[in-house]
């Protein structure tokens, strides 16, 4: 998002932060606003009257609650109308934002059972486990299946082993909201969750799995140099031969075997 559809994102969140904490059941908001954002990206001629910079926000509000109201609940409505009176950079960052919105509102439901480490730790496990596996990860992209198909898939997966709100999230994501890869919309629902816990989220690539102590080493470092918390997500992948790969956002730090051998090899041939 350009920097007026990320103010008008802050602004919307301060709107849910508030109807969250007077709402009684946040999943349930969260399913509410997910309706809505597939209602406005579905629909160009309702994107643009609720996303139009050249209205009043007050009046595109008065459309939103004229065909939302009585259909959503109060807390949902209120984030509704506070998104749609602000000002979007591009008509999509509506419908995007939204669904953002709606994926914090399961966040926090799980944040308040005290299992929203578990759902990341999970999505972050289950985007892995259908990027290493060819066949599952067809079922789970083909579009000549419904999107009802794919996301009946996912649970039947993980239902009864994974936090509810994991497994609601990653049936959302199969059903390729505006056409993005599930991969990317796990990522950006995993960034939320990061950014909710208020912390950084490394990417660590080993050949081995690391010891307990090694781990508690890492992140106390990481910490120091990043001035915040660090949640890891850990891969073992042998290629690497040995060492660490770490990324974290678009900076890598890449100590491994495999990295350094390629390394000498470009000097020898340049």
């Amino acid at each position: 998002m350009q920097g007026p559809s990320r103010g008008a994102l802050s602004a919307s969140r301060k709107v849910l932060t508030q109807a969250l904490a007077q709402a009684g059941d946040r999943a349930q908001v969260g399913e509410q606003l997910l309706a809505v954002s597939g209602v406005v990206g579905g629909n160009v001629t309702l994107r643009r009257a609720l996303a139009d910079p050249s209205r009043e926000g007050q009046d595109k509000a008065a459309v939103a609650a004229g065909l939302f109201g009585g259909k959503v609940g109060e807390p949902a409505q209120k984030v509704l109308e506070a998104a749609v009176s602000q000002r979007w950079a591009a008509e999509e960052d509506l419908s995007t934002a939204l669904e953002s919105l709606a994926v914090e509102c399961f966040l926090a439901h799980a944040e308040g059972f005290g299992r929203l480490g578990r759902v990341e730790d999970e999505l972050f496990r289950f985007n892995r486990i259908v990027d290493g596996n060819d066949e599952l990860r067809a079922a789970l992209t083909d579009k000549r299946s419904s999107a009802a198909a794919r996301a009946q898939v996912v649970e039947s997966l993980l239902a009864g082993k994974s936090a509810p709100e994991t497994v609601r999230l990653a049936a959302h994501a199969v059903s390729a909201p505006r056409g993005r890869r599930f991969d990317h919309a796990i990522e950006d629902y995993l960034q939320i969750a990061s950014k909710r816990q208020e912390q950084v989220t490394a990417t660590v690539t080993t050949a081995v799995p690391l010891a307990e102590a090694q781990q508690e080493r890492l992140v106390r470092s990481l910490a120091e140099q990043y001035g915040r918390a660090v949640h890891v997500n850990a891969i073992v992948d042998p290629d690497v031969v040995g060492g660490i790969r770490v990324e974290i956002g678009d900076e890598v730090i890449d100590g491994t075997v495999v990295s350094r051998l390629e390394e000498a090899r470009r000097r020898l041939t340049s």
